[in-house]
């Protein structure tokens, strides 16, 4: 029932931005003397609608997004009365038109930004400078978290009854201990404890010294036994090693809480790492294309794949189910910031098509003006049409691919 609960908040969070990103372009079209006709959440059938004034609102049956109609967006629409012409919005000048058509992605980025900031206020934002690779972890002092139990598997999950108790809590080790020694081996890193504990044979007795509120100490525990590839190759073959059962605690928090005021430039130095990840997710997605297929087909789903929003709200779904609302939100956020920069690419029929062809326009009548030749006028969008088919047609596909990854071979955070 919380998983079910999960899909259907994420979902309906996605349809609230998706309706937001719509208003964008309603809210500044009528603010500039724009004629808007129609505004809908959904697609498909109308299910209810109003009219105030010379806008339709309503409610559509498929819930899958929404819809603003803004008279003449471009000078080939004909459908235009011939009374709403000086309202039309290609009439309009470049930078309302920007305006307009932008004004979508910066409902996006707004409603990212204020989840942020409530976020970084109540719950603190990643920090920058929490170990997140293997050598940045193998740099930091033993200091350990106590494992409930020895997985006996090379994998992460959850412990059961039938997993073997962690000897570091059998022999009376805490969270905060820093190991020093192994059987004699100095210790002065998480990595050498981990090199430390691959010199043991599993299930014989080990001396452990350690330091616990700055005083020394030291306790014999019986080693379990775990599967791990070796350390100087992460990628090689598994084998039996020693385990103690800690985890390791960094010296680093891994999240840092702000006030209010603090919190705008938490927001901001985030949102800045945010922006060159999504770069970098937006570069691999052509490459990743093999690896989805690959899912669909039956083997396994990379978790660095691009997902859906159906893949997006399992993955909510999830969140909630084990009570991870920071996952949730965090996912919110992550997915509204990539909206708003996809929707801004220099491609149509994205809004950032629009913007670009208005800029274009703009550019090259300032340069014909230069040159004292004829304004060549407006862009033919026509004669555009079958490179904005060619991006439908590529964008649908991808789109169907994530989908059905997505629905036969989803992304799981979590064991269920």
């Amino acid at each position: 029932m919380a998983y079910l609960l999960g899909v259907t908040l994420f979902a309906l969070a996605i349809l609230i931005s998706v309706s937001l990103h719509e208003a964008g372009h309603l809210l500044t079209a009528k603010a500039f003397g724009m004629k808007v006709t129609r505004y809908f959440v959904g697609f498909g059938p109308t299910l209810w609608s109003f009219r105030r004034g010379e806008t339709e609102y309503g409610l559509k049956g498929i819930p899958l997004g929404g819809f603003c109609k803004i008279v003449g967006m471009t000078p080939q629409d004909d459908d235009v009365d011939p009374a709403d012409q000086p309202r039309a919005m290609w009439r309009f000048p470049v930078w309302k038109r920007t305006i307009v058509m932008s004004a979508g992605s910066i409902a996006h980025f707004a409603l990212a930004l204020i989840a942020l900031w409530i976020i970084a206020i109540s719950a603190g934002l990643p920090n920058p400078n929490f170990p997140s690779t293997l050598a940045q972890v193998r740099e930091e002092p033993a200091v350990i978290q106590l494992a409930s139990c020895v997985v006996p598997e090379n994998e992460a999950r959850a412990c059961t009854d039938a997993d073997p108790a962690s000897p570091a809590a059998q022999g009376e080790l805490r969270d905060g201990d820093q190991i020093t020694a192994v059987n004699g081996t100095s210790v002065a890193s998480y990595g050498d404890l981990l090199v430390a504990l691959r010199a043991q044979q599993p299930g014989q007795p080990a001396q452990v010294e350690y330091l616990r509120d700055d005083q020394p100490g030291s306790t014999t525990v019986t080693l379990g036994q775990t599967q791990r590839p070796p350390l100087d190759d992460p990628e090689g073959t598994v084998g039996p090693v020693a385990a103690l059962g800690v985890g390791l605690i960094p010296s680093t928090p891994a999240r840092i809480e702000y006030g209010p005021i603090g919190a705008i430039g938490g927001t901001a130095e985030f949102t800045g790492t945010m922006a060159v990840n999504t770069y970098e997710a937006m570069k691999r997605i052509p490459q990743k294309v093999p690896a989805l297929w690959t899912a669909i087909t039956g083997g396994e789903r990379d978790v660095d794949t691009p997902i859906s929003v159906v893949g997006a709200s399992r993955i909510g779904g999830e969140a909630v189910e084990n009570d991870a609302w920071l996952l949730f939100f965090m996912l919110f956020v992550s997915l509204n910031f990539f909206i708003g920069v996809f929707n801004l690419l220099p491609l149509l029929p994205l809004d950032g098509g629009h913007i670009a062809i208005a800029w274009f326009e703009r550019a090259r009548s300032w340069v014909y003006t230069r040159l004292r030749r004829p304004d060549p006028g407006r862009v033919d969008y026509l004669k555009l049409m079958p490179v904005t088919y060619a991006v439908i047609l590529i964008g649908g596909a991808f789109t169907l691919l994530t989908i059905t990854a997505d629905v036969v071979n989803p992304i799981t955070l979590f064991t269920r």
